[in-house]
């Protein structure tokens, strides 16, 4: 069997982590061929050594610097920059991880597409700031794109179940985040230190924040827009606390199929490294007899602005997904950093996308730039407000 060459972008986050233990559980299958990552020189180091790929990279130059010397003469080939990540992205790979957090993993999501390579995507961020875009690059390049966030893989595994033409709507489940009965007002005072305990799932702390919103579901959604072809109509959200139930899709015959699984992001990223073939990955199925109920209901908006946000930013489309997306990343980084309140996220959020001229999306160029104009906007409204938009 011809090992299957795979890069990860992101490879020591979460994802990168989870990728990596599904190649060291199947060696005679899969071959890395490449890794990159952020600025942590030493983890890239550890793991260039244990998995010998033919090149590594790190998106800060002067960390790439640090990797260089480390790795010696012997090692793979060190890249440095967010073009040095690009030029990883897009040499010759069967599946290019995207796993890069935030719009940092935009451009190298790209350079993978434009090369042809397959991707497994979990950088939501490139779909949602750019995802017109993204899904003309692949049907130009022939790159095929696998979703291993575990909604949309559990959507793309639920479609297999019957015919396209036969669908009729798609259902995205939310844990709720830890405050999904937290009195509201209680909200105003949450510190980051809360928001960052997911119940059910182990994430970053971004990516934990957002789903403490319920922001991370709004981007999903407008995600699912692009992944799936679908109008936002075809696209509802449940609150699903157990976080058992994956996704759903709904036929027209009135037949619902789920894809169901321990909370763990091993099985959609082995799904999508293996498809069609199903893995072991060290993952149990669920004991149902010991699971006890598992509920659903509907979203409530108000605790979660953010969620109605991401719906107004998917039916608008043009820029207004990659201002939502930038303002987002500004504001929920100010919170990590104790200079706005937790609610204050939806505001700022809000505020942005309320004074943005919203365009086609044509090119990268307008997608950069958007981004550009959100991120210094959504900075100004937090350092122009600090009473109002303090912490607490």
């Amino acid at each position: 069997m011809n090992r299957k060459r795979i890069t990860i972008l992101g490879a020591t986050g979460s994802i990168g982590k989870s990728a990596l233990d599904i190649v060291a559980r199947h060696p005679e299958r899969y071959r890395v061929v490449g890794l990159a990552a952020g600025r942590d020189d030493a983890a890239l180091a550890e793991l260039a050594l244990r998995f010998a790929p033919e090149q590594v990279a790190l998106g800060d130059a002067a960390a790439a610097e640090r990797l260089a010397r480390r790795l010696g003469n012997k090692g793979p080939r060190v890249l440095g920059g967010a073009a040095g990540v690009s030029v990883l992205a897009a040499a010759p790979a069967d599946l290019v991880i995207c796993g890069i957090v935030g719009a940092a993993g935009l451009m190298s999501t790209f350079a993978a597409v434009e090369a042809g390579n397959a991707i497994a995507l979990a950088n939501k961020e490139s779909m949602v700031s750019a995802g017109a875009l993204l899904v003309a690059a692949a049907q130009a390049s022939g790159a095929r794109i696998f979703p291993i966030d575990s909604e949309h893989s559990a959507i793309f595994q639920c479609l297999e179940a019957g015919r396209r033409e036969d669908l009729d709507h798609i259902v995205l489940t939310a844990s709720g985040g830890p405050f999904r009965a937290t009195p509201l007002e209680a909200l105003r005072h949450v510190t980051p230190e809360q928001a960052a305990r997911h119940p059910n799932w182990d994430m970053g702390a971004k990516v934990t924040v957002d789903s403490a919103t319920m922001m991370n579901k709004g981007l999903e959604v407008i995600e699912a827009r692009w992944l799936f072809d679908l109008t936002p109509e075809r696209i509802r959200v449940r609150v699903h606390p157990q976080s058992i139930v994956h996704s759903m899709v709904a036929f027209r015959d009135g037949s619902v199929i789920a894809q169901m699984g321990t909370p763990d992001m091993r099985p959609p990223i082995a799904y999508a490294m293996s498809y069609p073939e199903r893995l072991p990955t060290g993952v149990a199925a669920p004991d149902f007899a010991k699971l006890g109920p598992l509920t659903f209901e509907e979203p409530d908006t108000t605790r979660f602005p953010c969620l109605e946000l991401a719906f107004a930013a998917t039916r608008a489309c043009g820029t207004l997904p990659c201002v939502l997306n930038a303002a987002n990343e500004v504001a929920v980084a100010a919170f990590l950093a104790g200079r706005i309140g937790f609610m204050q996220i939806p505001e700022t959020v809000a505020r942005t996308m309320a004074a943005h001229t919203v365009r086609p999306l044509t090119d990268l160029a307008g997608v950069l730039e958007a981004d550009a104009w959100a991120r210094a906007h959504a900075a100004r409204l937090i350092g122009e407000q600090p009473a109002r938009m303090g912490a607490g």
